[in-house]
């Protein structure tokens, strides 16, 4: 059975994000598709130093999440992040664990695995959230998944959340978008699509 990883950056548990990643859950698993949930709690989540050292060793410095994680990613099939909205943007908790997380695990274990995001906000800043968080999964090689709508929902409240009629429909048509391209991939390989094969990275700047 294929696996997503809901990952919950908010620092309350159970709280408007998880609603609405668990709406996301709840209608995976109507569709076939398992799911768990990783909450990154309430601890201090270390930032990526620029020290290199992970492209030497293959992980992080810091032995956190973002270790045990990248540890047990090969079980998944893709992943949807959710976070708050902080001054329009992700709080820092999701971005600095996604920072370490995909610099660290490398490219190639994240092309071609579905990739979502999901932000809850009370009132406004959530496209601009919702696009900074998809920046990740486009760096990637990484099959994004889409909704009839931008993934937020709205509310300062669980309960608040419960009432957006249309933000949890949105996550459910997320789940299955997310379904439909799963099956299809699999389909894919069934018939001998191969994956793309890429051209070794050039990073280049605006000097050369």
């Amino acid at each position: 059975m294929p696996k997503i990883l809901l990952i919950n950056g908010s620092p309350n548990e159970k709280g408007c994000t998880y609603t609405a990643l668990a709406e996301v859950a709840d209608h995976l698993k109507k569709l076939d598709v398992e799911s768990e949930l990783l909450w990154l709690g309430k601890k201090t989540m270390q930032d990526c130093i620029a020290c290199y050292k992970c492209q030497e060793t293959k992980k992080c410095v810091f032995n956190d999440l973002v270790n045990e994680t990248a540890a047990r990613w090969d079980e998944f099939d893709g992943m949807v992040v959710g976070s708050p909205v902080y001054y329009g943007g992700p709080n820092g908790r999701i971005t600095s664990f996604l920072d370490r997380f995909l610099f660290s695990t490398g490219n190639d274990r994240f092309a071609g695995k579905i990739a979502a995001a999901v932000v809850s906000c009370r009132r406004g800043g959530a496209t601009a959230a919702f696009e900074r968080l998809n920046m990740y999964f486009q760096m990637t090689n990484m099959v994004v998944a889409t909704s009839q709508y931008w993934n937020q929902v709205h509310g300062f409240t669980p309960e608040d959340v419960k009432k957006d009629i249309e933000g949890l429909q949105t996550m459910r048509t997320l789940a299955e978008n997310i379904a439909w391209l799963l099956k299809s991939i699999k389909s894919a390989a069934k018939e001998g699509v191969e994956p793309p094969k890429y051209e070794p990275f050039t990073p280049t700047h605006f000097i050369r």
